[in-house]
């Protein structure tokens, strides 16, 4: 009877919400005073909300009671996310489905404005969560889900490594409107590669002046990049 490897079964701490810096970005506790950025950061970005469970905010104080209220919230971890080139926070991601005793947790509700889409410092914002949970953290299972409509975020996973594991058919009602679920995870035996890539990805060095990436993350990791 087969019943699976042992594993380490001690409960994994809890994400300490606290300023995060790296190369392009600074990760701040989302608080009220990033509502005056965020507000405008929204503003002509309807569609952004498409896929979310919540927005567009028709006014600055929806958005200000939304904010208040998550930034409080004892069951998830949030950072809004402020690149270095503008210093003005554009955007939040966040820990949620935090599972200590199973050493899993999900990187998700992730809001990034058009202005930070696609850009280093939204790929780093992401890294930098995906590494305290699974480097100083010890979390063994990295979860990333999103509406299986949505292909920009199913592009971003595949595109950090994470590992397609399946639809959940179904599984929610989102404004009104039936959501399955496309479920991807990072294992922490594939993490040392997939964190090697994006750190390789983020250097500088793989940067041409025009501002675009010389080699792609799918490559560094294809390649088993060893940083």
């Amino acid at each position: 009877m087969e019943l699976g490897p042992e594993v380490d079964d001690a409960p994994r701490g809890l994400p300490v919400r606290q300023i995060i810096r790296g190369r392009y970005v600074v990760l701040e506790p989302l608080h009220r005073r990033h509502v005056g950025d965020l507000w405008d950061a929204s503003r002509g970005a309807e569609t952004s909300w498409a896929y979310m469970g919540y927005g567009p905010f028709a006014a600055r104080p929806d958005l200000e009671r939304f904010i208040g209220s998550w930034a409080a919230a004892q069951d998830s971890a949030v950072w809004a996310v402020r690149p270095v080139t503008t210093g003005l926070a554009s955007g939040w991601l966040s820990f949620m489905s935090i599972e200590p005793a199973n050493a899993a947790i999900e990187l998700g509700n992730i809001w990034f404005s058009p202005a930070l889409q696609r850009t280093r410092a939204a790929t780093e914002a992401m890294y930098l969560l995906l590494a305290m949970a699974a480097d100083d953290l010890g979390y063994r299972r990295l979860v990333w889900k999103c509406n299986a409509l949505n292909e920009g975020s199913r592009r971003a996973a595949e595109r950090l490594g994470f590992t397609f594991e399946g639809i959940l058919r179904a599984h929610q009602i989102v404004k009104g409107r039936r959501r399955d679920t496309a479920m991807y995870s990072i294992l922490t035996d594939e993490w040392p590669v997939c964190a090697a890539a994006l750190r390789a990805w983020l250097a500088p060095e793989n940067f041409a002046p025009d501002g675009s990436a010389i080699v792609s993350l799918a490559a560094l990791r294809t390649a088993g990049h060893r940083s």
